[in-house]
């Protein structure tokens, strides 16, 4: 059985230093959790941005790998988080792709004392148990518990 393809949802592209520091870690372990893991800055680094529609090309082929990829995991860290990231949450929910969101980012974002972030970004996770669809720290993604790590082992 071929891996899983995890498109990693992420803001940690358009910065040089979370790039090399935050970047590996994360994709490392959803690697060693079996995940095959679809990182959109490594993904579509060969469209040559002097091009005048350079900006909609990667728009565009983010989008076809979020519908080719089996999952999505985000990272929603910010107040708000990062707007891309946002875009391809709320299509991979409308695709009906499972979802998961890390956010190691001690800010409230929400007007809900329910959810941490925007109500809408849960939309895609169950009613119960969304918790389990939720990290707040990279190592909690090999919790034999939590659903990362139950969909794809």
């Amino acid at each position: 059985m071929s891996a899983k393809k995890l498109y990693l949802a992420n803001p940690y592209g358009f910065s040089l230093q979370q790039r090399e520091l935050l970047l590996p870690p994360l994709i490392d372990a959803l690697t060693a959790l079996g995940a095959e893991v679809w990182e959109p800055f490594a993904r579509n680094n060969t469209i040559d941005p002097t091009q005048e529609d350079w900006a909609y090309q990667i728009a565009q082929r983010d989008l076809a790998d979020v519908a080719a990829c089996d999952g999505l995991f985000a990272v929603v860290n910010g107040s708000p988080p990062d707007e891309g990231v946002m875009v391809e949450v709320g299509y991979a929910i409308a695709l009906q792709k499972p979802t998961f969101l890390l956010r190691d980012d001690f800010r409230r974002c929400s007007d809900s004392d329910q959810y941490p972030l925007n109500l809408m970004v849960f939309a895609g996770l169950p009613a119960r148990g969304w918790r389990d669809y939720y990290y707040t720290a990279i190592a909690q993604l090999p919790d034999p518990h939590k659903a990362l790590h139950r969909w794809l082992c």
